[in-house]
């Protein structure tokens, strides 16, 4: 059953009634479709979850050929996933929380381990009201009891972990050794480094190259990195002044239509009030992103707004840079940018499991069987990987989507003749198709193989 629900979250995800529905065209070898019954995927989920710590050994010992051994750049990340019912269950993980798509939701949130490969190694599910921070610390101690990796280096993103936590960071202890990290600074948090901004300024103002421009400075006794794109910060500055510009102009606008209202001229639509005016304009500057730069006085009796100089001049200064903390001793620090801005291909892993597994939303209530259909996508995720990392090896240009896409068209037919006799076979595969078996290692399916 779990290979059954695997296969179908990689080709065609759906529903466990889907799933059936989805046999009826599908054969997958050494499975008779009649053996896979609606109660039989419910039971397969829940012996899933009895005997899930010996799968996850048996995951583990599959992967760990494919990790060095050496130094493994650990990428952690979590991300949201939304859940269906108002029930409420014994030991409920279903609960309230800030979505990353936006928005409260009820949710779970899940969390993924990935080898600088691209390869996941371990996931967990917590609450889905559960902090960030709360879930590093659990995770990480599991992956070194499962990986006899020698050192670990945390990539993190801006808004996993907090700059006041380095000290209980440091204090895991990995091989004797603290743990390693390299965190990205949240841009709220930009105006800390002030003094280092305008250091920077200062140095490299002369330089217009448009290429990415890193350096470092000591800071807490870390290293404090900078990377720095003039092109990127031209871009950011010229949107930001093209948006102030524009809000200028519409506050001008409605000045205008309430001094011209006080006067006697009357308009279309419903009459002006300062209260009215103010709430839209602040909710314009809300939405630019620009409520630190242009100041509404809410408690004002008439419609009044500042720029901050300060706040403007303090993002100008942060257009176009990236700041990492990291207590990393042998990186440069251009080595160190590169192995944050690997941290995208997790990104894309947890689109990967929204888009092609499609793993939320979750329809299931029991805690367990949500687990369950968590553990049934992330290896449907680590089946995803394996074919991509076998086609890039293979120096095939297509992805796996594309792959599973091409083997769809190849179809199994069975005709009975005279109501006795059956024929079956294979559709005639393309060379193509050929070549995409020898490329990801499986052997070309024949009738005798299904």
């Amino acid at each position: 059953m779990l290979r059954v629900m695997v296969f179908n979250r990689l080709c065609n995800p759906e529903s466990k009634l889907g799933v059936l529905r989805w046999l009826e065209g599908t054969r997958i070898p050494q499975i008779p479709t009649e053996a896979v019954t609606h109660q039989r995927l419910l039971r397969g989920m829940d012996t899933l979850m009895d005997c899930s710590n010996a799968l996850d050994e048996a995951l583990s010992g599959l992967l760990r050929p494919l990790i060095d051994q050496e130094l493994s750049i650990v990428f952690y990340d979590l991300t949201t996933i939304t859940t269906e019912g108002k029930t409420e269950q014994v030991d409920e993980i279903r609960q309230y929380g800030l979505s990353k798509d936006g928005g409260i939701a009820r949710q779970v949130m899940l969390g993924v381990v990935q080898t600088a490969e691209g390869l996941p190694i371990y996931h967990e599910v917590f609450d889905g009201n559960t902090g960030e921070t709360k879930t590093l610390l659990p995770t990480i101690q599991k992956v070194l009891k499962r990986y006899p990796v020698k050192r670990v280096v945390l990539v993190a993103d801006r808004g996993l972990l907090s700059l006041d936590n380095l000290e209980a960071l440091e204090a895991i202890d990995i091989e004797g050794q603290p743990l390693e990290f390299i965190l990205a600074v949240p841009g709220r948090r930009y105006h800390e480094f002030d003094d280092i901004l305008t250091q920077f300024e200062q140095a490299h103002s002369s330089d217009d190259t448009g290429a990415e421009i890193t350096t470092e400075y000591p800071w807490n006794n870390r290293r404090l990195i900078i990377a720095h794109r003039p092109d990127t910060a031209k871009e950011q500055g010229l949107k930001r002044d093209q948006q102030i510009a524009g809000l200028e102009a519409e506050a001008d606008r409605l000045v205008s239509k309430l001094d011209s209202q006080d006067e006697g001229k009357r308009y279309r639509g419903k009459k002006l009030s300062d209260g009215g005016v103010m709430a839209r304009f602040y909710k314009a500057v809300t939405q630019a992103h620009l409520s630190r730069i242009i100041r509404v006085d809410l408690k004002s009796k008439t419609f009044t707004y500042d720029i901050d100089q300060v706040a403007l001049e303090r993002a100008r200064r942060a257009d176009g840079k990236l700041i990492l903390v990291t207590n990393l001793p042998d990186h440069t620090a251009a080595q160190i940018v590169s192995r944050y801005k690997s941290l995208a291909d997790i990104e894309r892993g947890f689109r990967v499991l929204k888009s092609e597994i499609e793993i939320a939303p979750v329809f299931h209530r029991k805690p367990e069987r949500i687990k369950a259909h968590a553990l049934i996508c992330f290896i449907a995720l680590i089946l995803y990987r394996v074919l991509r990392m076998r086609l890039k090896a293979g120096d095939s240009p297509y992805s796996p989507e594309r792959l599973l896409e091409i083997m769809n068209k190849i179809q199994y037919h069975q005709v009975r003749l005279h109501r006795k006799q059956t024929a079956s076979g294979l559709s005639v595969m393309t060379p193509e198709q050929k070549d995409l078996f020898e490329v990801i290692g499986l052997p070309i399916p024949s009738k005798t193989r299904l």
